[in-house]
């Protein structure tokens, strides 16, 4: 019987290039050996989720999301929490890709991203869980918290292109003066950190908005996470750490905690108590602290490159 793949695309991604790809998408499927189909993601919330959700309940055995970072995060969250999961597979057509680059998606040219399926290599990648007070989440590239947060993702793609890390050095500047700290407990596999800090990643690959040298010992199958927890620090050190992270030097300073862990968790402390701390996952707004974290470990089968 012919396995059966559904093309899962967002038709806003990369300046609106999906639609005339479709097509050839399908064929190259078809080459595969796919009974292949598409869904063209709509407007309203949650679309690519429940269309993978609906998919893989059917008994696809493959599921194409198409888009950029956020796309491929709804798929994730349609189709981890079951029990029986089908294949995935990455077409990059966002701004940053990151999990495309973990990957080693090719990540300017659609055709040749989706010529990877052909190859037939795949992967069974770790998968984020992150339990909230009202629901249940997943990511697949990164989970941050903290005032310096918006520092991965506030910076405009065109600026990151001219500018490389510069551009986060520039962002990070202005925001200096705004920064607030929060009091935190977290408690992940080698201890307890209690106090006040800037900004926290967990990390599931070394990509995050574009840079591979901020997680170096990431491991995409081990069901571990990399933790960063940056410490409060004055402005001249915020500064001095950015641009040591930016590069890959920072594990070893002393305000930098960098370890691994299976889970972790985030609850308010002090005067940070009953506050709206938000968790971003995978570049958006997932939900607020409190938030315990689990890493599954290859929960998905992904494919990829070379």
């Amino acid at each position: 019987m012919t396995e059966k793949a559904r093309l899962i695309y967002n038709p806003v991604s990369g300046h609106e290039q999906m639609p005339k790809n479709v097509a050839d998408i399908l064929d190259v499927l078809e080459q595969a050996g796919y009974e292949a189909s598409a869904f063209r993601t709509k407007p309203e919330k949650q679309s690519a989720q429940k269309e993978a959700t609906r998919v893989a309940n059917e008994g696809f055995e493959l599921i194409v999301a198409a888009g950029g970072d956020g796309t491929i995060n709804e798929v994730v969250n349609g189709i981890a929490y079951l029990e029986k999961r089908p294949k995935m597979a990455i077409i990059p057509a966002g701004t940053t890709n990151d999990y495309a680059r973990a990957l080693h998606i090719p990540r300017n040219d659609i055709a040749e991203a989706t010529k990877v399926i052909l190859k037939n290599k795949t992967r069974k990648m770790d998968i984020g869980q992150a339990t909230f007070a009202k629901d249940i989440q997943y990511f697949v590239n990164i989970a941050a918290c903290g005032s310096l947060t918006e520092l991965t993702y506030g910076v405009p793609s065109e600026v990151k292109s001219a500018l490389g890390y510069t551009a986060y050095l520039i962002k990070g500047a202005e925001m200096l003066p705004h920064l607030t700290e929060n009091e935190l407990r977290l408690t992940y596999d080698e201890g307890v950190y209690e106090g006040k800090l800037s900004m926290l990643l967990l990390g599931m690959t070394n990509s995050i908005g574009g840079f591979e040298q901020i997680m170096p010992d990431a491991e995409l199958s081990d069901g571990l996470f990399q933790l960063i927890i940056v410490k409060p620090s004055d402005p001249v050190k915020l500064l001095k750490l950015m641009a040591l992270a930016l590069n890959g030097k920072h594990v070893d300073d002393p305000d930098i905690i960098y370890t691994k862990t299976r889970s972790l968790k985030i609850e308010l402390m002090g005067k940070s108590k009953g506050e709206r701390l938000p968790v971003n996952l995978d570049g958006e707004i997932g939900d607020y602290c409190p938030v315990t974290f689990k890493n599954l470990q290859q929960r998905i089968e992904f494919f990829v490159g070379e």
